[in-house]
């Protein structure tokens, strides 16, 4: 099964991994290096073994493609997996007046209250990115995050690089390149980014027709981010690959720490009790040439069999 890559992932680090504490307080099970390879010709590769909202993990993608780091085109496709960096910059401003929101993302987990209180306030705050265009320009950006760096990239000289699409322009023109290398971290920028990046990295490699992808993420959260880690690069790699007249050929998801939180060991031992379903179809319009041009009615998941969701709470 294309899923059993992640499945063994997920059982070797709870199986081998160390505990260790984390920047949120939360603490992990954590182990460091390790690397999946999912063939594309093989199947889509969006879980079975729990539900996962591919229409989240499209308009993320699409945001990145835009060059927007503004939540507020997010909020516009009812996608709300970025607001938690964008609000606690608005609770921790000198503009908020609501109730203190002070270590919100743990007291919410342990404050039933208090949790009360923590989605009102980011409720209001989304409709007043959506409502208020001034507010949204002041509290919805995110700094420079990846879509910045993947299409913005600041130059020592002033000027902007498109990495996105001189990579594409290489893919089609020099395919042999070893140097096929989009990044997303800018040591200079790091500090004002809402989130450094924790998928920093990827090279395309071009092979008997096919276009191949590798990620280096830093930092995986297993259980909620890599899931939409692995179908996002996925998606990436075949729309690349159809704008260049190639097949898709393997994502190799290269992982530094990679960590089960501690609050998801009883989700993530639900998921490895479950069986995976065949992996999915990806469907692309056929009229959209140009990676650029695609729109979420563009891109489609056909026979998704899955179990049910898996809840698990966001560590901030």
């Amino acid at each position: 099964m294309l899923e059993d890559a992640y499945l063994n992932l997920a059982r070797f680090v709870l199986e081998n991994g160390h505990k260790k504490e984390d920047r949120t307080g939360t603490g992990t099970i954590s182990y460091f290096g390790q690397q999946m390879r999912f063939d594309l010709s093989q199947g889509f590769p969006l879980l079975t073994t729990k539900s996962v909202p591919f229409r989240l993990i499209k308009s993320e993608l699409l945001w990145f493609l835009r060059g927007d780091t503004n939540i507020a085109y997010l909020l516009k496709n009812n996608n709300h997996i970025w607001d938690e960096w964008a609000f606690e910059r608005w609770v921790n401003s000198d503009e908020y007046t609501g109730p203190d929101m002070t270590d919100f993302g743990i007291r919410s987990q342990k404050d039933s209250e208090f949790k009360k209180q923590y989605l009102a306030q980011k409720k209001l705050f989304c409709q007043m990115i959506l409502d208020d265009e001034i507010f949204a320009k002041k509290f919805g950006d995110l700094g420079l995050v990846y879509g910045s760096q993947w299409r913005k990239w600041k130059t020592s000289t002033g000027e902007t690089i498109d990495q996105i699409k001189k990579v594409i322009e290489t893919i089609k023109t020099n395919p042999n390149s070893r140097r096929m290398i989009v990044s997303a971290w800018n040591p200079e920028d790091v500090d004002d980014m809402a989130l450094p990046p924790c998928h920093t990295m990827f090279q395309f490699y071009v092979n008997d027709g096919k276009l191949s992808c590798q990620l280096y993420q830093r930092s995986a959260d297993i259980f909620l981010g890599v899931p939409f880690n692995i179908a996002s690069y996925a998606l990436l790699t075949s729309l690349i690959a159809k704008e260049c007249g190639l097949e898709p050929g393997d994502f190799v998801h290269t992982l530094g720490d990679a960590h089960i939180y501690l609050n998801h060991v009883d989700q993530i031992n639900e998921q490895l009790s479950r069986t995976p379903f065949k992996a999915p179809k990806l469907w692309l319009n056929p009229e959209k040439e140009s990676i650029f041009d695609y729109d979420m009615d563009d891109i489609k998941i056909e026979d998704y069999k899955h179990h049910s969701a898996i809840k698990g709470a966001v560590a901030v």
